[in-house]
């Protein structure tokens, strides 16, 4: 029966480090061949909304009765479990490999978080040299997340969302461990500040040859919750700068509304309940948008 470490129980060694990797990228392989279609979900800035989008858009493609899976990959800051409404237990294993935990309209759902004793429990590594630990760190922070792919028995998959930490440096690492994904999407708000930090990612995500990227812009407005009547939040400025900079089309435009945020942060994401709210309809048409790519994507 196969199991996960625990967060703290991670004590590679260098020289067993390297066939590890090699014999989970053999696994990777072989339990990724039953996922139809993989997206990342990345920025290079947090505070985005990047897991509501994520979280949202895995939950209206799974109401479109697709085969859904949603994998958190912030394994320091996880909360996709928590918006997917994935409750925190016991994760069953066996020869097959670890069962994800259901979330709503049926997603399939890993997270760091699922694996904590406790919701408030400290996340901390437990690296092979204390003195050294920032090195080890981000390796272990990989591994953790290929174990995340290669362990867990998705079974068939039509898609498979990853949805990253921010930092362009875990955009590309996870190109590393999913070089040709079916797309990418990246969340930016319509703010210099992101804009510039998205800028880097777009271009990782341009230079990696990518063949379907796209922005994201989350909070583009805020829409009434009386009339829904949508106000600009931001300058509209630094969202089209993105897209001329980047040559990446804006796939959603998706204003901000506190009803949706709370819903979302409940774990029941309102593309499920309130599919013609301006937030909703937003990310709606996205999923129809990523599912269409399906027709062409082969199994």
């Amino acid at each position: 029966m196969r199991r996960f470490r625990t967060y703290n129980q991670v004590e590679e060694t260098g020289q067993e480090l390297p066939a590890q990797v090699a014999a989970q990228q053999e696994r990777l392989k072989d339990r990724l061949a039953s996922v139809r279609s993989i997206w990342l979900v990345g920025s290079g800035k947090g505070g985005v909304g990047k897991s509501a989008v994520t979280a949202n858009l895995a939950a209206a493609l799974a109401a479109r009765s697709f085969s859904v899976g949603g994998l958190d990959g912030d394994v320091n800051g996880p909360s996709l479990a928590r918006m997917l409404g994935a409750e925190r237990g016991p994760l069953r294993s066996d020869g097959v490999g670890v069962a994800p935990a259901a979330g709503v309209a049926g997603t399939r759902v890993m997270s760091m978080d699922l694996l904590l004793g406790s919701a408030d429990a400290p996340l901390r590594w437990r690296e092979p040299d204390a003195a050294a630990g920032f090195i080890w760190q981000s390796t272990l922070e990989a591994g953790a997340v290929r174990e995340f792919l290669s362990d867990v028995a998705w079974g068939t998959l039509d898609i498979l969302l990853i949805d990253l930490p921010p930092g362009t440096d875990k955009l590309s690492r996870a190109l590393q461990l999913i070089p040709e994904p079916a797309g990418v999407l990246l969340v930016t708000t319509p703010s210099e500040a992101a804009r510039a930090a998205v800028a880097r990612s777009a271009r990782l995500v341009r230079e990696a040859g990518v063949r379907r990227a796209g922005l994201i812009v989350n909070m583009a407005g805020h829409a009434c919750s009386s009339c829904g009547h949508v106000d600009a939040l931001f300058a509209a400025a630094a969202d089209h700068r993105l897209v001329q900079e980047s040559g990446m089309e804006a796939w959603a435009r998706i204003p901000f509304h506190a009803g949706f945020a709370t819903a979302t942060d409940a774990g029941r994401p309102p593309v499920l309940d309130d599919p013609n709210g301006p937030a909703a309809a937003a990310l709606l048409a996205l999923a129809d948008r990523v599912a269409s790519t399906l027709d062409t994507e082969p199994l």
